[in-house]
Formats: structure tokens, C-alpha cells, sequence
């Protein structure tokens, strides 16, 4: 693999909110990290978008059962159940009231078109095919797939900066939630730049008296 200058890596999320696609832009080279533990109720198999209301809804992949210990990339979706249909009637209230409704729903269409059953390999998907709509032509890349050789992790916050390393990337790049997470002066022993990526809030017009940040 030739040398990436700036690389970010996260673990999949399901049509995640706009902070993620700014991360994926702003990389040369974007890794969803797929072998840790999946917890539930994060943002691997669900998301929010906003009822007619106004409050929270949550979009969900339903996930055949799995212990507790099972990695990311062994998360098996539960197709016996029609989620991709309840997902595009829950968007339904949109049509008479969002302007890039149809686009939208093109867009989630071709997503859903796409037959697996493994929840990576769909927001994998789902993430190239709306960075192709964004524009956004940062190369994603799945990290079990990768056949990358990196050195022993000893520590959480060394598998960024091992990865790092390993690929000869100068910088890494993190949400700024993981400030506290990483031992700063690790990565600058390893001359690897150590950044936290914000995003400047952006309000568009939803059916929301107040503006709900983060949605999906």
C-alpha cells in the first residue's frame, strides 16, 4: 500500500450524522475498525432521524441474537424481518415537506438493493454510496480485510496510532469526544500528528420547532 498521509478510523455506523462524513473528507484514507467487541445501542445498527412531531426516531437494522462478546464483524442482520421496508415508510412524512425527498429515497433504494446479511459490509455500502452523492472520493476501507501487519497493542489508544505506523500515515484524526482517550505524547514520540477534527454546527431548516443536532 502506498504511503497515506492522514488517515481517520472509526467503527461502522449505520447513516451516521454529518461529523462523520467531515472526518471521512478531511482523510486520504478512511478505516472502519470491525474487530472490536459490538455493543449494543450504539450507532452501528441504528440511527435518528425526527418524527412529524419533531422528537427523535430511531431507523433500525434488526440483528439475529449474538453473545456478548461477539466482534463487529461477526454481526449477522436479521432479514426474515422487512427493515428495509419500515425504514422507507418512516421516512414517508418527509415527501410533502422535504425538498430533496425523492433524491433521498433513490439514494436509500439503491442502498437497500444491495443483499447481505453482514451489518459491516451493508454500512460500507451505505457510507460509499452516499460519499459518491456528497462528492466525497476518500477511499474506505474495512481494517479485517486489510492483511496489515501492525506492532502489539498494549494499551486502547495504541491501535490508531500502531495503524498509524504502520501505513507511514503523519496524521491521525479523531472525533474531539476522544480527547481524554489518548495519550498525546505517544503519538508525538512517534511522529505521527495527533488531531481533533470539530465540526461547526450547521442548522437546516427540519420539521422541529428547535433544531436537533446530529440527526442521521
Amino acid at each position: 500500500m502506498d504511503r497515506i498521509s492522514r488517515i481517520a478510523i472509526m467503527q461502522p455506523y449505520f447513516f451516521p450524522y454529518i461529523g462523520y462524513f467531515a472526518m471521512i473528507k478531511h482523510t486520504e484514507l478512511f478505516i472502519l475498525f470491525d474487530t472490536p467487541q459490538f455493543i449494543r445501542h450504539g450507532w452501528i445498527e441504528r440511527n435518528q432521524v425526527l418524527k412529524p412531531s419533531g422528537e427523535p426516531l430511531y431507523i433500525k437494522v434488526p440483528l439475529v441474537k449474538h453473545h456478548r462478546d461477539t466482534k463487529i464483524n461477526e454481526i449477522v442482520i436479521k432479514n426474515s424481518q422487512p427493515w428495509k421496508d419500515k425504514i422507507l415508510a418512516q421516512l414517508g412524512p418527509y415527501k410533502k415537506k422535504a425538498p430533496n425527498y425523492s433524491k433521498v429515497i433513490n439514494l436509500l433504494n439503491e442502498i437497500f438493493e444491495l443483499d447481505t446479511d453482514s451489518i459491516v459490509e451493508l454500512n460500507r455500502f451505505s457510507l460509499e454510496k452516499v460519499c459518491q452523492y456528497l462528492e466525497i472520493n476518500t477511499p474506505i476501507e474495512v481494517w479485517s480485510g486489510m492483511n496489515v501487519d501492525i506492532a502489539p497493542v498494549n494499551e486502547p489508544d495504541e491501535w490508531a496510532l500502531n495503524i498509524s505506523k504502520a501505513l507511514g500515515a503523519d496524521s491521525y484524526i479523531n472525533p474531539p469526544g476522544g480527547m481524554d482517550f489518548f495519550d498525546r505524547a505517544k503519538y508525538k514520540n512517534a511522529g505521527v500528528n495527533l488531531k481533533f477534527m470539530k465540526v461547526v454546527p450547521v442548522e437546516y431548516r427540519q420539521i422541529s420547532e428547535s433544531f436537533v443536532p446530529n440527526l442521521s
